[in-house]
This record gives C-alpha cells, sequence and structure tokens, in this order.
C-alpha cells in the first residue's frame, strides 16, 4: 500500500500494523488518531517519536508506549515529564529517563532512588540534594562506581562512600 492509498482510518491502521514506524509516513490527520498510534505502538513502541503532539501529551498511550519501551518517556510532552506516575514508569527499568524528567522530579528521593539503582551515573542529574544523600550514593555507587563523582563533595570525602569505590 503507497502512502497515497490511505484515505480512511482502517487503512492507516492496516498500513502501520506490521511495521510501527511507518507512522511516519500516514498523515498528520492520523499521526493524531489515538486508533492509528495505538496500533503502530503495538508493533513498535518507538513509533510514538512520529505521533502528534497531542498524543505525547497523552497519559495513557505515553505509559502504553512506557511499559514497551522505557526510554521512549523522551517523547513525553514536557507537562508528562513532570508526572510522576509516568516517570516512575520508566525509571524502573530505564534510569536515564531522568535526564528528561521535569527538576522536581529530579529532587523526588523515591524518583531518583529507583533510576541509580539500575543506572548509577544518572545520580549527576539528581538534584544537588539528593546528590548530598547517602543512601542513594551509597545505590548509585554499588551500581556504577564512577558514579561517585557526582555525588556531593562532602560524601566524596565520608570513609564508607570511599571504601564502596576501592
Amino acid at each position: 500500500m503507497e502512502t497515497s492509498e490511505i484515505s480512511s482510518k482502517e487503512d492507516a491502521i492496516k498500513f502501520v500494523a506490521n511495521q510501527g514506524k511507518l507512522l511516519e509516513k500516514v498523515s498528520e490527520e492520523f499521526r493524531d488518531d489515538e486508533d492509528v498510534v495505538k496500533k503502530a505502538l503495538e508493533n513498535d513502541a518507538e513509533a510514538i517519536e512520529f505521533a502528534s503532539d497531542r498524543i505525547k501529551d497523552n497519559k495513557e498511550i505515553m505509559l502504553f508506549a512506557i511499559n514497551k519501551a522505557p526510554w521512549t518517556a523522551y517523547y513525553a510532552s514536557e507537562r508528562l515529564k513532570k508526572d510522576r506516575e509516568l516517570i516512575m514508569e520508566s525509571v524502573k527499568t530505564y534510569g536515564q529517563t531522568l535526564y528528561f524528567a521535569s527538576e522536581k522530579l529530579r529532587d523526588d528521593y523515591e524518583v531518583v532512588k529507583t533510576a541509580v539503582s539500575n543506572k548509577g551515573i544518572i545520580i549527576k542529574y539528581a538534584s544537588f540534594r539528593l546528590r548530598d544523600d547517602e543512601e542513594i550514593a551509597k545505590i548509585a555507587i554499588n551500581q556504577n562506581k564512577i558514579a561517585y563523582h557526582y555525588i556531593s563533595e562532602r560524601l566524596k570525602n565520608d570513609e564508607e562512600i570511599k571504601k564502596l569505590c576501592e
């Protein structure tokens, strides 16, 4: 099927069903259609990149994409990058999402703790307050010793923390 032949929602759904990233090739109308986008995401969650801004601001659809591919939180709207539930869902398995999270969530103890549990070095994007938190620092360093370089000066001088790097 050629993109010029896609004139109905049903055609668009068939077009993206087996190759989700073909969402890029359909008209704006269909990239803004929840059913078409969901069908594309069922096949390839990374297709969210090609969805409309309105769809990227739809929490249900973004959670659907994140559950299949946690890094797709990158494509979430700015509003959703402030949504604790959405960001927590992503950082459970993809700590790098902390980089895209709002400033407030970078200062959220549970969000940061969850993120550094699977990507210690991401502590460098945590708030200064949490880079000075002993428990978070230990978790980050145990996950990746390089995280030591991003914790507070106070903790860098802590003997117990130093031993974690040996």
